[in-house]
């Protein structure tokens, strides 16, 4: 199923034009409302009208993460107080949040590209749909939740907690969606487990998952432990929220919504562009947004662009899925480590949970790397040598493939944190972090 034909499946020759149009809109709309933008320009000796088409995109500045938080809380922001509805905020963990107005017409796309994403997940009118990503600041619980309704199904808006509650409801209501951090529906799944309900209970069929990182061995866990298909969209508060992207019943990559968002792959160090097909780091340009629209995102995540027709019809480019972050990479004895390879390998071996903590530390001025993973129950012993067997087999697996020793430390079933929101995977405990300079 496709829920806007004639985006989706436009011609390359028609989006380019459709995309340049908006470009040159755009940059025009930021010059004249964001000082900020204005003096980006300025400095850099660019006016908007040396912005002719979309090939022009690489003579723009960049924007990052940290000049969202220097302008806090509305110094990006273009439109006016007057045409602001919404407002969401990312994290302040590490410095200000990052402040994001919505105009009704940024909230009607996004809930356009959400459809996109929900209707490639083959969500439709008839079905019942779960929202478990935390409602709030948080752009993942409104996002999907306007989205079900756009298509016309209905939400069911669970939200995170009382997962025991969850369960029964889509049981009983015969909830044939959801939406979810992969964690939770692991969480879920365990959960499932505990009060003795089969997943042959359940009317599931699709889940739309996203908000952190997951491999495709992850995906094969969670589907088999639930019955359905699992689909990943993506996105980011910065940009919109969930609905940049999203996957397509082959799961060959994510088809962008590039009418509105347009994606670009750079070098993380040089901010040269890199050719289709080559792995960098994505940067996204909001072509139609008013209330805060952004030029040149910087998002951190590494992956690349796949060019061709999917065999879905939809003929829009796709990304990868994301091999780590450029700023969460780890270096560890000059050798780059991403959490996804380690996690690809734990889950190729059956007698480890997908449950797992990565901790990084400096000794003697040594980096150190340990990986704590749970076994599971019909393979976990506290026999010596039974435990020093499964610790050999993945600290060798783990050196093959991120070319470097990891103490191994086997859990037992149950320990490692279990989270219902975003999961916590990395503890980086040196005093100073190994990580891309910006």
């Amino acid at each position: 199923m496709i829920w806007n034909q004639k985006i989706e499946c436009m011609s390359r020759d028609e989006m380019r034009d459709l995309q340049s149009k908006r470009l040159v809109a755009l940059v025009k709309y930021v010059y004249d409302r964001v000082p900020f933008y204005k003096k980006k320009m300025q400095d850099m000796g660019i006016e908007p009208g040396d912005i002719r088409s979309i090939d022009d995109i690489t003579k723009l500045p960049f924007t990052t993460k940290q000049d969202l938080r220097d302008n806090y809380p509305y110094g990006l922001q273009a439109a006016s107080a007057d045409d602001i509805v919404r407002v969401h905020a990312s994290s302040g963990t590490t410095g200000n949040p990052t402040i994001v107005g919505y105009t009704r017409k940024d909230l009607d796309v996004w809930a356009e590209c959400v459809s996109r994403c929900l209707t490639a997940a083959n969500m439709s009118n008839k079905d019942t749909f779960s929202v478990s990503y935390g409602y709030g600041l948080f752009t993942g619980g409104l996002g999907l939740h306007y989205g079900v309704e756009n298509i016309g199904a209905a939400v069911v808006p669970t939200s995170t907690g009382n997962t025991e509650k969850h369960l029964r409801l889509m049981r009983d209501l015969k909830i044939t969606g959801t939406a979810a951090t992969p964690s939770y529906l692991l969480y879920l799944a365990e959960t499932m487990d505990k009060l003795g309900i089969k997943k042959e209970e359940l009317s599931l069929k699709s889940a739309v998952c996203g908000a952190e990182p997951w491999t495709e061995e992850m995906r094969q866990e969670i589907q088999q432990r639930l019955g359905l298909k699992m689909f990943n969209i993506y996105g980011l508060s910065e940009v919109v929220g969930p609905g940049v992207s999203y996957e397509c019943d082959n799961q060959n990559g994510s088809h962008i919504c590039e009418d509105h968002y347009f994606p670009e792959i750079i070098h993380p160090n040089t901010l040269q562009p890199l050719p289709v097909g080559q792995q960098g780091e994505m940067v996204f340009t909001t072509l139609t947004k008013e209330g805060m629209p952004v030029l040149r995102y910087r998002t951190r995540d590494i992956c690349s662009l796949m060019e061709g027709a999917c065999s879905c019809g939809r003929t829009s480019i796709r990304m990868s899925s994301i091999m780590g972050r450029s700023d969460d990479m780890l270096i560890i004895r000059g050798i780059n480590v991403f959490p996804s390879q380690i996690e690809s390998v734990i889950l190729s071996l059956p007698e480890f949970e997908p449950r797992y903590m990565i901790v990084v530390d400096r000794v003697n001025n040594l980096d150190t790397i340990q990986v704590q993973v749970e076994v599971r129950k019909e393979f976990y012993t506290t026999e010596t040598v039974g435990e020093l067997t499964l610790k050999k087999k993945l600290a060798s697996k783990l050196q093959s493939v991120i070319a470097i020793k990891a103490d191994v430390k086997i859990m037992a079933p149950g320990s490692i944190d279990r989270y219902q929101g975003k999961s916590v995977r990395v503890i980086d405990n040196r005093p100073i972090k190994n990580k891309f300079a910006q």
